[in-house]
């Protein structure tokens, strides 16, 4: 939104034009399709690629990781459907780096965390704030120990912490203050039409329930049956979401660690709708 805002970021832009690699280092038969994924397409998640893919289990560095992302085949034709997809924000996260010049977390400590006092929010938490952080997994198979204070994603792991899909920690009162600062139409950081561009939810694909980095309520939904149209969100695998209503002028932060000691618990899915309806419900009535 920022570089949009400052007219750094072209929506409309070929992704090929910005990651030359996304479609030099593929197959040629599939070159036509790449050529036509946009900027827009990966931030609404119909950019044709696939939801997740297990790149770390042959990609041992950042450089290795990325070259894999850049290569993943697509499973749908651009713009046809909307699937989530950590592939297609992996290299977002390459393409902000690039347009802004500098580390994703860099960029963003100075041009969102301090100008909104975000004190303890962090892409790689200090060592001493680490102990704090609640476990996230008792890794088995990949890491073989248990996962505290640094990112659970795998593949974030093996790109050092600093990606566009995973690896950001914060704590509850410092998204307040970033979603309060959405509801102010984005002030400081941001212009309303900005904000209202990117929270309202896309036209196509048909049906589809993103907007451009966010995400709105389908049916059924995170965020409970109470949240207005005008809502828009976002999940963390390991059991975290942040949900912003503009029209009640509300915002819930949930922080869980759904994923320890593994990942086969799916009860979140019952308990973040259950959350948030009893939010509204409780304001409500009084």
């Amino acid at each position: 939104m920022i570089l949009f805002e400052r007219e750094s970021l072209n929506l409309e832009a070929p992704v090929a034009q910005l990651l030359p690699e996304f479609v030099t280092l593929s197959p040629p038969h599939q070159r036509s399709k790449r050529e036509a994924v946009t900027v827009r397409m990966l931030l609404a998640h119909s950019s044709g690629l696939p939801a997740y893919e297990k790149l770390f289990e042959y990609a041992h560095d950042r450089q290795e990781l990325l070259r894999s992302a850049m290569t993943t085949p697509l499973c749908a034709v651009p713009g046809t459907r909307a699937d989530y997809s950590d592939i297609g924000f992996i290299l977002l996260g390459e393409i902000l780096e690039r347009i802004a010049g500098e580390p994703l977390d860099q960029f963003a400590q100075r041009e969102i965390f301090d100008r909104l006092g975000m004190t303890r929010t962090y892409f790689i938490p200090p060592l001493e704030m680490r102990k704090l952080i609640p476990p996230t997994e008792d890794d088995r198979t990949f890491r073989k120990r248990i996962i505290q204070g640094e990112v659970n994603d795998e593949n974030a792991w093996v790109i050092g912490g600093v990606g566009g899909h995973a690896g950001m920690f914060a704590s509850a009162p410092d998204l307040a203050v970033f979603a309060e600062c959405m509801l102010q139409g984005g002030a400081p950081l941001l212009k309303p039409a900005t904000t209202a561009l990117f929270t309202r939810r896309e036209e196509t694909p048909r049906g589809t329930s993103r907007a451009l980095g966010w995400d709105t309520p389908s049916q059924p939904s995170s965020s409970g049956k109470q949240f207005s149209a005008s809502s828009y969100g976002h999940l963390g695998y390991t059991g975290t979401s942040l949900w912003i209503d503009p029209k009640r002028r509300l915002s819930v932060t949930l922080l869980t660690n759904r994923t320890w000691p593994d990942r086969k618990s799916q009860r979140i899915k019952e308990i973040r709708p259950l959350v948030h309806d009893a939010i509204v419900e409780a304001i409500e009535r009084n």
